[in-house]
Parts: structure tokens; C-alpha cells; sequence
């Protein structure tokens, strides 16, 4: 997936990039999803300062840790196809995402208080991955209609 006018050193540099912003989501994505599964009332408490306390609640941070174990397996499987379009769907929607961790976690964190320890950090995070998405999808050529 490189435009024809790009040279073949520009377009590897791409996909190297692209490649480690996969690589780098899905082992952050399935490491967050692990520890989310194992103990959400825990890794909410991080995030907002305060713990999950009915069982449905429990239930729902368990079934987010599982989604992001499955956003963190998408990128670690695309990694390898990074020249194609599958991967420029997946970085795509990692913008998605990661600009409504930043969006969600940042108002909170200005609107409630308490305030995790990990709140900040983690819209610290998400801004960087916002950014870096961004970058790489910038550097891709059009999307061509099939």
C-alpha cells in the first residue's frame, strides 16, 4: 500500500512505522485487557480513584478487559500485513479509540475528583498514541477503491 510516486526506502520506512505502532498497541492493549479481566474494580480504582462495587459492574469492566485484549490481538496479527489495507482499518480505528480514552478519561479527570493515580498518565498515553496513529495514517497514500 504505497503510492506509485513514493520511493521503495519511503515506503519501508512506513511500514516499519506502522508496524511498531501495532506492535507497541497490542502488547500495551492486551497487557491493560489482562490486568482488567484479572481485577477491574482494581484497574478502574487506578484510573478513577474509585472501585467498581456491584457484581454488573464487575461483570462490565471484565468484558471491557476482554475487548481490549481483542483490540491489542487485532494489532499484534495485522503487524505482519502493515503494507496493506486491513492495517490502515485497524490504525484508523485505533484513532477512534485512542481519542475517546483522551476525551473520556480527561474530562473526568477535570470534572470529578477523586483522580487516579494512573489517570493522567493514561491520557498522557493515549494523547502520544493519538498522535502517532495519526502520524502513520498521514504518511499512507490515499485508500484506493476496489
Amino acid at each position: 500500500m504505497c503510492a506509485a510516486e513514493s520511493s521503495p526506502a519511503a515506503c519501508a520506512r512506513n511500514e516499519v512505522r506502522l508496524k511498531r505502532l501495532l506492535i507497541t498497541t497490542a502488547l500495551i492493549e492486551i497487557a491493560a485487557g489482562v490486568a482488567t479481566l484479572c481485577d477491574p474494580s482494581l484497574m478502574v480504582k487506578l484510573l478513577v480513584g474509585a472501585p467498581l462495587e456491584s457484581p454488573a459492574t464487575v461483570t462490565f469492566g471484565r468484558l471491557t478487559g476482554a475487548a481490549l485484549m481483542a483490540l491489542g490481538a487485532a494489532c499484534w496479527f495485522v503487524r505482519r500485513d502493515a503494507a496493506g489495507h486491513t492495517a490502515r482499518g485497524v490504525v484508523a480505528g485505533l484513532m477512534v479509540y485512542d481519542i475517546g480514552a483522551v476525551l473520556v478519561l480527561g474530562i473526568s479527570g477535570i470534572l470529578t475528583q477523586p483522580v487516579g493515580i494512573a489517570q493522567w498518565p493514561a491520557v498522557a498515553l493515549h494523547a502520544a498514541l493519538t498522535v502517532w496513529t495519526i502520524a502513520c495514517l498521514m504518511r499512507l497514500p490515499p485508500a484506493v477503491a476496489r
